[in-house]
């Protein structure tokens, strides 16, 4: 992997060389994720919102509707409300994690245009039982 920083390598007193490199590897920087899906474990919003929206898709289903909601809410949790976040946040690791995919090996989650898709689904009856499950949460 390319850093951008450079490694340092120190000579130590017993002879052996520290290396020190500040790359950090894959990181990501919502680090409120955890809580964030510990309290939608709690009350169960993902999968009670997720119940409210009609399934559009006919073809090969990759992302449960938990799984999208789940998704475009916690993005918007984070402050990406721009769908085309998704491109870059499909792939982060604590994302991944709380969506419930493996943060390395697991596949990525959905793309843009599935999410627009997903939005697009929610017709007036959605609408309401969506208001309906805010109010009793």
């Amino acid at each position: 992997m390319q850093s951008a920083t450079e490694r340092h390598t120190v000579a130590t007193a017993c002879g052996l060389a520290l290396e020190a490199a500040f790359d950090g590897g894959r990181l990501t920087s919502d680090g409120g994720l955890p809580w964030l899906a510990e309290a939608d474990r709690a009350l169960g919003l993902c999968a009670a919102l997720a119940a409210c929206i009609p399934e559009w898709r006919r073809a090969h289903i990759q992302h449960s509707l938990e799984t999208l909601v789940r998704q475009r809410l916690f993005q918007i949790a984070c402050g990406y409300e721009d769908q085309n976040d998704a491109a870059t946040l499909r792939h982060d690791p604590l994302l991944k994690l709380v969506c419930g995919r493996l943060p390395e090996q697991g596949a990525a989650l959905a793309s843009q245009p599935t999410l627009s898709r997903l939005e697009n689904a929610v017709d007036r009856q959605a609408c309401r039982r969506l208001a309906h499950v805010l109010l009793e949460t």
